[in-house]
């Protein structure tokens, strides 16, 4: 059907792009699947770009009486914004490097001084000037070399993290002739100051290969150190903090296999560490005489530390034994100092321990929601710790943490412009009760003297364990300054209150996933924090699949929907083990070729459950370029959407002609983009008059 504009009062819009069909059928495990337009995949049909730009301009004469408000959206974001501004520099070796914006510019200036913060500037890489003909330009990775002299960068440009090695003599700021193409993430180099390992991936994206380089020599003299077969795992590579050996890391979802290869003599073979056994996962660092471990062996659901010496690696020891109210994410090693990262009743807390017997220290935070998160800290032999603290009213706050003294020295809060007064703002911590009795978190930040009920924006990721910190955007209070409540729903999948979290929220468990969501939904509403009516959900990639699923389940729940690149067509995809990210992705989401997995996918993936029904109004972005969600699932999934649905609300895509999963490269067309959503949002949830301003006032700076 056509879709229709919601309110009289808006001009006629054209009709909706409606895609042809081109039926085709698939069976599995004797379940017969229509697909009509599974052809979209095809980039070389004229078609396909030609659907492509009618739905953009679809998408623009809907939302064209929003172009006002998205404007003022737009200022707003940047009048909080300093745009002239310089990170807190961070010392390595001789150098404190750090990176600034200058207003206008789209990409930061990455630069360091010498022996102290107040000598003379170098600047070592002007992304503007390199970014300079592209429509888009993504650093995938920066390291300059152990003593200083060369700068190594991989970069994209064209958004599909298909990355290009390049290096820079910084004594001469002369770019080498040494460049390696359609590489993945993933730089280190070796203690000669000549040798730079790498990672390519396969024909499916998949990092596969470590490679040695030395500078000067031809590319096809490049050695392969190491090829990983097994399609469930990736490859990773990195360099000790303490600079003497490079750890290549193979990893699935449910494995690792750590090699070291000796950062002094980079052409010694990789060394095992433990070979890989069925569910044992473990990260190493190295310190000193030991490596250090994390790791979930034995039992350890939520992760405990170990160490090893050097010459038996395969031999590990107790450090800090496991325990059932404390998930251990992460390990940091310093000469003298462990520090952990570590959640407990939903938050992370950083705890520092002495290596010989100095103690431990648990470092303490004040808010009931907030994030914090490590700095780059690149010296061994320190007793400083870089972390940066926020809550969803208090801006980035970087720290330094003296780790013998226990003392704190903050080094710079972000500076929020505009008559930002964090006094005018509560931040809550709900608990919402799911269908099995689960307590599932949300944290909320609004206006102290809204009234409720409110618009409110419910926003999830619920996937891979990834964490969603209740943490700053000053964007964020162009909504919030209107009356709208934000909330970040913590519901499983995620690591928020520990790996249980994440694999409660997987594979033949991942409804619980969608149902988290749903059962926040109502929560927020049974509570008076809104209504139905006012209400708005937000997700992204993962995300995006949480999107489709609830709007396939509960249209009546949300006034709207706002897709990001959103992973909808799962089983296509999981069946396509050429496409990026697919195969290792099995024991993720499950392999559709086992009928098990097959069965728990068909009742849940968005594009296989499009039902004849009223659907909430929908935003879908995308990018053509996007490696990890390919354009076509929500190109696909609008097409169905558009022939099923029975609102008369008008279904808007809007796809980036060049850019790939995180949308834009340059910062103002990224600002451009968040009030994109935010008009659109805003205008769903009543709020979306051009006069309609914040309820105090913003300058712009």
């Amino acid at each position: 059907m056509t879709d229709r504009p919601t309110s009289s009062d808006r001009p006629a819009l054209p009709a909706a792009p409606i895609a042809p069909k081109r039926p085709t059928t698939t069976t599995l495990h004797g379940d017969t699947r229509h697909d009509d337009y599974a052809w979209l995949r095809d980039r070389e049909d004229p078609a396909v770009l030609e659907h492509l730009r009618a739905e953009n301009a679809y998408t623009d004469a809907v939302l064209a009486p929003l172009a006002p408000l998205r404007e003022t959206l737009y200022q707003e974001i940047l009048s909080r914004i300093k745009e002239t501004d310089e990170q807190v520099p961070v010392k390595d070796g001789d150098w404190y490097y750090y990176s600034r914006t200058v207003e206008g510019l789209a990409y930061p200036i990455y630069a360091r001084k010498r022996g102290s913060v107040d000598a003379p500037e170098e600047i070592i890489l002007d992304q503007n000037v390199e970014a300079a003909g592209f429509e888009f330009y993504q650093l995938g990775g920066m390291e300059v070399s152990p003593n200083g002299r060369y700068l190594a960068v991989l970069v994209d440009t064209s958004g599909y993290e298909d990355f290009t090695l390049q290096v820079r003599d910084l004594t001469t700021m002369a770019w080498l002739p040494d460049r390696v193409e359609e590489l993945s993430w993933g730089l280190a180099w070796a203690s000669d100051e000549a040798t730079l390992f790498y990672v390519r991936g396969d024909e499916a994206k998949r990092p596969h290969q470590v490679w040695r380089h030395v500078l000067g020599a031809a590319v096809e003299q490049d050695v392969l150190v190491y090829q990983e077969d097994d399609v469930l795992f990736n490859l990773g590579i990195g360099r000790s903090r303490s600079g003497d050996f490079i750890f290549v890391h193979a990893s699935s979802f449910t494995q690792d296999e750590w090699r070291t290869i000796d950062a002094h003599a980079p052409t010694s073979a990789p060394r095992v560490m433990v070979p890989r056994t069925p569910e044992l996962e473990y990260t190493v660092d190295h310190g000193g005489e030991w490596f250090y471990i994390l790791t979930n062996r034995d039992g350890a659901t939520n992760f405990k530390v170990m160490r090893a010496a050097l010459d038996t690696p395969a031999v590990w020891e107790a450090l800090v034994p496991h325990r059932a109210d404390v998930f251990v994410e992460e390990l940091e090693v310093f000469r003298d100092w462990i520090v952990r990262s570590e959640r407990r009743d939903g938050l992370r807390r950083l705890v520092v321990q002495g290596v010989e017997s100095l103690g431990t220290h648990e470092i303490a935070f004040p808010d009931a929601a907030y994030g914090v998160d490590l700095g780059r800290n690149p010296e061994y032999s320190t007793d400083t710790l870089r972390f940066t603290y926020s809550s969803m009213v208090t801006p980035p706050s970087v720290y330094d943490f003296d780790m013998r003294a226990h003392t704190r020295e903050l080094r710079k809060q972000q500076e929020v412009l505009g008559g930002y007064d964090a006094s005018r703002y509560v931040v809550e911590r709900l608990t919402a009760t799911a269908r099995d009795g689960t307590l599932v978190p949300i944290s909320l930040v609004r206006r102290r003297d809204a009234e409720r009920p409110a618009p409110l924006l419910l926003y999830a990721y619920g996937s891979y364990g990834a964490t969603m910190e209740p943490e700053f955007s000053s964007a964020r209070f162009s909504l919030v300054d209107r009356g709208m409540t934000y909330a970040i729903a913590h519901i499983r999948g995620g690591q928020e209150m520990g790996r249980a979290w994440y694999d409660d929220g997987k594979m033949l468990r991942k409804m619980n996933t969608f149902y988290d969501f749903i059962d926040c939904a109502e929560h927020v509403i049974t509570a008076g924090h809104t209504t139905a009516a006012q209400l708005v959900a937000h997700g992204g990639s993962a995300g995006g699949l949480l999107m489709g699923v609830i709007a396939n389940e509960r249209p009546d729940l949300f006034a709207g929907i706002v897709a990001d690149v959103p992973f909808v067509d799962v089983i296509n995809t999981m069946l396509d083990a050429s496409i990026p990210l697919t195969a290792q992705e099995w024991e993720q989401w499950g392999n559709p070729q086992v009928e098990a997995e097959y069965r728990y996918m068909r009742q849940y993936s968005p594009y296989d459950n499009v039902r004849a029904q009223a659907y909430p109004r929908m935003l879908v972005l995308s990018g053509i370029n996007d490696s990890r969600v390919a354009y076509w699932e929500p190109a696909k999934w609008v097409a169905l959407l558009r022939e099923r649905k029975l609102d008369p609300h008008p279904l808007v895509m809007q796809m980036l002609l060049g850019a790939g999963h995180g949308g834009s490269s340059g910062r103002y067309d990224r600002f451009k983009e968040t009030a994109f959503r935010y008009a659109f949002m805003l205008d769903v949830a009543g709020r979306g008059s051009p006069n309609d301003a914040p309820t105090h006032s913003v300058r712009h700076s």
